[in-house]
């Protein structure tokens, strides 16, 4: 096969349909819309979750919860993952994002106790699990509150 003869796979593309162009068309006058009412009408038809004037399912739901809008969501670390540092490197929130560990800081980072850690670190993030902190300093690193 070469690079002319590539061809897209049979029924991957479909040819649109065009309405209102003559009777033989088979959609032509009213274009597949039927004779009258909402649905024929320019503009026609009703809004999303509309019920013909019955009270909508959302409504007839009860609220519930709240949602905090100082809520502070963090990018999450697990302790495993800082093994691909060398031994004595400062861990921060900067270099996490450099080299990928996390894409977007978020409101800040959290260390979990997730894995082990065999590396001597020290640690700079946001928050903590005591975990963590513990496992970080049992194997010689030292943590560090931003």
């Amino acid at each position: 096969m070469k690079l002319h003869e590539l061809q897209h796979a049979e029924g991957s593309r479909k040819k649109r349909n065009r309405v209102g162009r003559g009777t033989s068309s088979g959609n032509g006058k009213t274009s597949g819309r039927g004779q009258k009412g909402q649905k024929s009408r320019s503009g026609g038809g009703v809004r999303l979750g509309f019920e013909g004037g019955q009270t909508p399912l959302f409504q007839r739901l009860p609220k519930r919860g709240f949602t905090n809008i100082n809520r502070k969501e963090y990018a999450i670390v697990n302790i495993g993952t800082l093994n691909r540092f060398e031994d004595g490197t400062e861990v921060t929130p900067e270099l996490l994002l450099e080299t990928g560990v996390v894409s977007n800081a978020k409101s800040g980072i959290k260390i979990l106790s997730k894995g082990d850690l065999e590396k001597k670190l020290t640690v700079k993030a946001n928050k903590f699990s005591s975990a963590a902190k513990n496992a970080i300093e049992a194997a010689g690193g030292k943590t560090e509150v931003i």
